[in-house]
This record gives structure tokens, C-alpha cells and sequence, in this order.
């Protein structure tokens, strides 16, 4: 069964293929490089149709939920730093059939990411004063021009990751630089053109569609699309040099550093919109920009700044699809690595320490993507859902991991861990259930799609080859039933929930978010309890041990000190015991 087979000999040979060349400062530039994408330059009209002014309480709501989450992740990330780490903190705590779950959710939310940044481009391209650009979106979604187009960015996204890491690396920090400058500018000159404080008072007020509007916010109007971009730098892990020190400053930097700037964004949006475009729209609902930032640029007679941001609406998106193109071949390797693909996916290219069948499976994936959801708004709202879906894992597994095996070294390790992961869970369920009925379960019904390829691989091929898979897989069936479970209770809240929330009004206002909470509370001690030592635990510790005997052997022969050890009962030893 695929669940208790050890790596091959040659899948451990590519896993270490892989070039250990990104320190602290690329990393952070991979992370802030994939927030600061598309999200920056529709996100705040978004959030301001939404929520009105209060969307800037949003973007601070979803930075909290994506630092709080992070935490998590990134103990698991200096924990087990290898390529496509978090499709594989799952299957580590809980096995085959939760760790398939949160492979599939984390991969489908990231994988469409690399169209929606082509889409993004080819939108904002559309405002320029030709015809032929203007031909390329017709105000929901790219014609067929505009699709064509995006599939060249696809292609180019493609190649600047077919070569090596180390262009990776120059190329997207390079690129990163440029993507803070441009927003922090485009922030500073709008609020200097124009900085009408009544847009805030009139139109509804602050909270014009009231809280719950607010927290719809965060969930589908592209904040979290862009804060989802923090684990890029754990899906690198097995590139990253330091992964014990650089992992975490990366993830928590790109986050606070992000926050500042999308805020600063929100902001200006917000003063610079004429009042009379205001009234026309009637309100901050029905504003309809195909060109947010650029349009408001031209209104206040920014023509530089309107050139600028035409221009960074190819550099903006083109480096985050490249970063995502880079970490989505890094997760596939993951999966494979888990036993749910082919061994093919699990190889890397000697010469450049890249997945390349990885690579092409992810861009043959983006094209299906860009031409079944053509518009950011729809794609933006997928990738939120199912990225919410993905989070609940790392709250688990951090503390699962450590009931199960406490000794493991742990170069990054909070004391508030028990309390951060269950607050974490519990964010996530929030935003789960504000991304709105029926949203929440077409989302929920799409991590149910990728379920027959976890069936194929235990249960189809061992009963084709003549074995009886069904003693081994009730372990992973058990351990994997609070996650199963969980989507369906959460599908069933969404669908009876506030009418505000897109539901049936059967749970009252003021009762839904207290039940929402107390299920994800309910669901993460089931979810710890329920995780159980399977093979493939067994085998990175294995891996592990092996690793740190090898630096102990390596400083013993450099003259070093040796690490102090502790044994532990198992028989285990930690240099962080």
C-alpha cells in the first residue's frame, strides 16, 4: 500500500537534487513576492464594494488570521524542511487520508493562483486606449483574445522556472523590490492628488453593509488570496539554507511588511474615489472599475502614475505566477512524495535542482483553469475558499506532532503553541464560514473531486496487483475521519447559517459565529487525538535521526564540539530535548 512503502532510492536521490542556495532575504522575497501580486491591484476595490470603508479593518483581520496560522506552520516548516512542505505536515500526524485532503485543498488553492495573476495582467491591460486591448475583457471575464493572451504569461511564468533556482532567486528578488516600491508610491501620491475624508461619513458610512459584510471581506475579496502567499517560503524549504532561522523570519516579515502596504492601499482607494463617482455608483457597491488604481491615477491627473501601474500590472503578477509556479511544482513533489502520484512527478532535474514533470503537470493544470474561470473576482473567491480549507491542518498537526513525538528537533518552538493552534483553528472555521453559501460548498464539493485518485492508490492498484489493502488502510480511514467529517458539518452550517452569510437564517444572528467557533474548537481536539504514529511518520523520523548523526559525525570530524544529546524512551535522540 502506498501509505507504507519507504522512499526508493532514486526518489531520495532527486529530493536531494534539490539546491540548498536561498537564505533569509530571498525568502522573504519569495513570501512578500507572492502577497504583493494581483491582490494589490483589485483587492482594495474589492474589499471597498464589500465592506465599504470598514474594509480596512478586514485586511487587518486577515493578517491576523494568516499570522496566527503561520505560527503553526512554521514550526512544522523548520521542523521538516523539505520541498512541498505544507502538503505533507498531514500526512506526517495523521496519514494517508487527511494528510490527501490537506494536499489536495493546499494545491488546488495555489495552483489556481498562476491563472489568476495572467488573468490580472490582461485585465488591467484592458484600460489602455487601443482597441484591441479594450477588446480583451468584457466586464466580468477575458474573451477569447484575453485568454489567449493570459496563456502566453502562463508560458513565460513556466520558463522562468524551467532553468535553475538560483535565476529563480535573482530574478524574483529583483522583481520583489520593485513590486514594494510601486505600491508604497502609488499609496503616497494618491493620498497627496486627493484625500476627501467625507467619502468615509457619506454613501452609508463606515459600515455601510454592516460587520458581517466586513468579515465577507476578508474572506472572498481577495485578502486572503493575497495573505495566502506566506507559506511560499515552506513550500521552498528544501532549498532554503538556514531553514531553522530563515523559514519563520520570512513568513512572519512578509506578512507585517504586506500588511502595511495593502492598508496603505485600502487608504488611498478610499480617500481618492470622487465623491461624484461615489453618487453616480450609488454607493461603494456599484463601482465598476476594470483598472482600479490606474483609473483613479487618470482621474487626478497621475498620467505617470497611471503609466507606472499599467507597467507593474505585468511585473505585479507575472512574479508572484512565477513564485507560484515555482512552489506548485515543489507541493506536486510533495504529494508524490506521499504516495499519491506517479514516481515520474517526484523527479528533479540534476543540472538545476528543479521538478520539471512537476512543472509541466502544474502549467497543463493552469491552462484548465484559465479557461473555465476567466475573471479575477471568480478565481479569487476559489483560491480564498480552498486555502481557508488547507490552514486547518497546520493547527493540528503542530500539536499533534508534538504528542507524538515529542523529542523531534524542533529549531523553531513557541511556548503559547497550545493556545495559538486552537485559536487558529477557530480563525479558520470564521473565515470558512463567512466566504458565504453556496460558495462554501462548491469549494467543499471540489476537495470531494480529487478523492478517486486517493482511492486508486489505496485501495484500486494494491487490489490490482492481488493485495488486500483494507487492515492497513482502517488506521488512515480512523485518523482521518474528524477532517472528513469536519467538511460536512461546516458545509451543513454554512448552508443553515445568517442569511447574511449567504445561508438560511436557521441559526440566528449573534449565534452562528460562537457555534462556528465551538465546532473548530470541537473539531481540533478530535483532530489532535485522533493522529496516530503511521508509516510515514515513522520514516522521517527515520530520516531525521540519520540527518542530524550525519552533522554530528561531520562537526566531530572538523574538529567541533559535538551537539549535547538526550535519549528519550524510544530511543531517540534530540540535540533540543
Amino acid at each position: 500500500m502506498s501509505t507504507t512503502k519507504t522512499q526508493s532510492g532514486e526518489q531520495q536521490g532527486s529530493h536531494s537534487n534539490y539546491r540548498r542556495s536561498l537564505g533569509t532575504i530571498a525568502l522573504t522575497a519569495t513570501g512578500l513576492g507572492s502577497i504583493i501580486g494581483s491582490g494589490w491591484l483589485f483587492g482594495a476595490e474589492r474589499a471597498a464594494a464589500i465592506a465599504g470603508p470598514a474594509a480596512i479593518l478586514a485586511w487587518v483581520i486577515g493578517a491576523a488570521v494568516a499570522l496566527t496560522i503561520a505560527l503553526t506552520y512554521s514550526e512544522l516548516g523548520s521542523m521538516f524542511p523539505k520541498a512541498g512542505g505544507m502538503v505533507r505536515y498531514g500526512q506526517f500526524s495523521h496519514g494517508s487520508l487527511a494528510g490527501y485532503l490537506a494536499a489536495w485543498a493546499n494545491w488546488i488553492a495555489i495552483v489556481s493562483v498562476i491563472p489568476g495573476e495572467a488573468t490580472a495582467s490582461v485585465q488591467y491591460m484592458s484600460s489602455w486606449k487601443f482597441g484591441w486591448t479594450q477588446a480583451l475583457y468584457d466586464g466580468k471575464e477575458l474573451t477569447g483574445t484575453g485568454v489567449a493572451l493570459a496563456s502566453v504569461l502562463l508560458i513565460f511564468y513556466f520558463f522562468l522556472n524551467w532553468f535553475a533556482i538560483s535565476l529563480f532567486a535573482k530574478t524574483n528578488t529583483a522583481i520583489t523590490v520593485f513590486k514594494v516600491v510601486v505600491p508604497v508610491l502609488t499609496a503616497s501620491a494618491l493620498m497627496l492628488a486627493h484625500f476627501d475624508t467625507d467619502n468615509i461619513k457619506s454613501h452609508g458610512g463606515f459600515t455601510p453593509n454592516g460587520w458581517s459584510a466586513v468579515f465577507t471581506a476578508v474572506a472572498v475579496s481577495g485578502i486572503v488570496w493575497a495573505y495566502n502567499g506566506f507559506q511560499s517560503p515552506l513550500n521552498m524549504a528544501a532549498e532554503a539554507r538556514n531553514p531553522g532561522k530563515s523559514l519563520p523570519k520570512a513568513v512572519i516579515s512578509s506578512i507585517l511588511i504586506a500588511l502595511v502596504i495593502y492598508v496603505g492601499l485600502q487608504v488611498a482607494f478610499l480617500m481618492a474615489v470622487p465623491s461624484d463617482k461615489l453618487s453616480t455608483a450609488g454607493g461603494w457597491a456599484g463601482l465598476g472599475y476594470n483598472s482600479p488604481l490606474a483609473d483613479l491615477a487618470v482621474a487626478w491627473g497621475l498620467n505617470w502614475l497611471a503609466l507606472l501601474l499599467y507597467a507593474d500590472a505585468f511585473v505585479s503578477p507575472s512574479g508572484t505566477g512565477m513564485i507560484y509556479a515555482a512552489t506548485t511544482s515543489r507541493m506536486i513533489h510533495g504529494v508524490q512524495e506521499n504516495g499519491h502520484l506517479p514516481g515520474v512527478f517526484g523527479r528533479v532535474d540534476k543540472k538545476t535542482g528543479v521538478p520539471r514533470p512537476a512543472l509541466l503537470l502544474n502549467l497543463v493544470i493552469a491552462f484548465l483553469f484559465l479557461a473555465v474561470f476567466r475573471g479575477w473576482g471568480s478565481l479569487a473567491e476559489i483560491v480564498s475558499v480552498a486555502t481557508v480549507i488547507s490552514y486547518i491542518t497546520g493547527p493540528v498537526a503542530v500539536m499533534s506532532l508534538r504528542r507524538l513525538s515529542p523529542d523531534l528537533k524542533r529549531p523553531v518552538k513557541l511556548r503559547a503553541m497550545p493556545f495559538i493552534a486552537p485559536i487558529a483553528m477557530i480563525f479558520g472555521s470564521l473565515v470558512l464560514y463567512w466566504g458565504r453559501w453556496p460558495l462554501t460548498g462548491k469549494v467543499i464539493l471540489i476537495m470531494a473531486v480529487g478523492l478517486p485518485v486517493w482511492a486508486w492508490y489505496e485501495i484500486g492498484k494494491p487490489l490490482a496487483s492481488g493485495r488486500k489493502p483494507w487492515a492497513g488502510l482502517l488506521p488512515h480511514l480512523k485518523a482521518g475521519a474528524w477532517m472528513v467529517a469536519y467538511l460536512l458539518v461546516m458545509a451543513a452550517v454554512s448552508y443553515a447559517g445568517g442569511t447574511e452569510f449567504g445561508g438560511k437564517g436557521y441559526l440566528p444572528a449573534g449565534w452562528d459565529i460562537p457555534v462556528v467557533a465551538l465546532i473548530g474548537l470541537a473539531f481540533y481536539f478530535w483532530g489532535v487525538r485522533s493522529a496516530w504514529r503511521n508509516p510515514t511518520l515513522v520514516q522521517v523520523e527515520a530520516e531525521m535521526r540519520a540527518a542530524e548523526a550525519a552533522d554530528a559525525d561531520g562537526a566531530e570530524g572538523d574538529g567541533a564540539a559535538p551537539v549535547p544529546q538526550q535519549r528519550s524512551a524510544a530511543g531517540r535522540t534530540s540535540a533540543d530535548a
